[in-house]
Parts: C-alpha cells; sequence; structure tokens
C-alpha cells in the first residue's frame, strides 16, 4: 500500500513557512494575506493529519528519505546564491530551492513500493501542473512586465524536470485506467 508521504508534507510546510515570513514585515492586501495564512494551516494540518490523527495507516516504512540530503545542500546554496544577503532574502531563496526537491521522497516512496495509488497519482499530477503553470506565469510576465527572475525560474525547471518521468508514466498508465506502476528492473 502507498500514500502520501509525509517527509514531502513537511518539506512543503517549511517551504512556504519560509516563504510567507513576509507576513511579518510587509501588508500586500487582506487577500494576500488571509491566502498565505490558510495556505500555511493547510501545509500544517495536513502534517498533523499524517504524523496524528492517521498515523495508524501512514506508511512510515516507506517514508524513508533522508531529508538531511536536500535540506543541508538547499541551505548551503540558499547562502551562496541569493538576491541579497539579509535574513528573510536567503529564507525566501531557501524556500523557492526547498520546493523544487520537496516531492523527491514522495517519488522515492513511490519507487520503492513500486507503484502509486490512483489518488496518490492524481495528487502527484496536480502538483506537477501547478509548477508547469508557474513556468508559464514567468513566461507570461517575462512578455508583459519584462521580470525575470533566475532563481524561481531555474528552481522551478528542476522541479518540472524531476516530475517529466512521473508524467510520462500517467499519461501511459493512469489515463488508460491501469494502476500506476513503475517498471521494475529485471
Amino acid at each position: 500500500m502507498d500514500s502520501i508521504s509525509g517527509k514531502s508534507q513537511i518539506l512543503f510546510a517549511l517551504v512556504f513557512t519560509t516563504r510567507y515570513l513576509d507576513l511579518f514585515t510587509n501588508f500586500i492586501s487582506i487577500y494576500n494575506t488571509v491566502m498565505k495564512v490558510v495556505f500555511l494551516l493547510c501545509a500544517y494540518v495536513t502534517v498533523y493529519m499524517i504524523y496524528g490523527k492517521f498515523r495508524k495507516t501512514f506508511d512510515i516504512e516507506n517514508d524513508t528519505f533522508r531529508l538531511e540530503f536536500l535540506l543541508v545542500p538547499v541551505i548551503g546554496l540558499s547562502f551562496l546564491e541569493n538576491y541579497s544577503f539579509t535574513p528573510l532574502e536567503i529564507l525566501w531563496t531557501f524556500s523557492i530551492y526547498l520546493e523544487s526537491v520537496a516531492i523527491l521522497p514522495q517519488l522515492f516512496m513511490i519507487s520503492k513500493t513500486g507503484e502509486a495509488e490512483t489518488i496518490t497519482a492524481h495528487y502527484l499530477l496536480f502538483l506537477g501542473l501547478y509548477r508547469a503553470l508557474y513556468l508559464a506565469n514567468w513566461v507570461r510576465r517575462y512578455q508583459t512586465e519584462n521580470f525575470y527572475d533566475q532563481i524561481a525560474v531555474v528552481s522551478g525547471v528542476v522541479q518540472t524536470i524531476f516530475y517529466c518521468d512521473f508524467f510520462y508514466l500517467y499519461v501511459t498508465k493512469v489515463l488508460k485506467g491501469k494502476k500506476l506502476s513503475l517498471p521494475m528492473p529485471i
């Protein structure tokens, strides 16, 4: 049985926590503030549900990705490559870099079990589409505003590349009514 990776959800909660620290320093609008708070609450409620309320159904044996393999390089890169060496900027940069690899524990879990439930496959599809839409947004912003954020674009491309193999399997298996199963080496 597969499930959602709790470790990926912890990383996503960390991504949005570090990205939305500007809630304490910059007021943009009521809508922006409410949406950021709702996003943070949803991320932490998801982590609570996985590790608290539904822990008996959580597949801890297969959710074994070592987070330090992502966190240490991302922290280092955030200090080395950012727009300004200030705490909020480094944390924002950290959130962008971490988001590009936060899905890896989930993909590792699927590769470990060899298959994914249809609902998990749909979840991953929509996470990937979210990132692909971000790429389209960046192209549009560049065309209309002449705005280009190299850190966000490169990180988004990296994340989208991680999803490409999954997209192929989704189209060739799930859309044909089959369970998403990974080809196992002989």
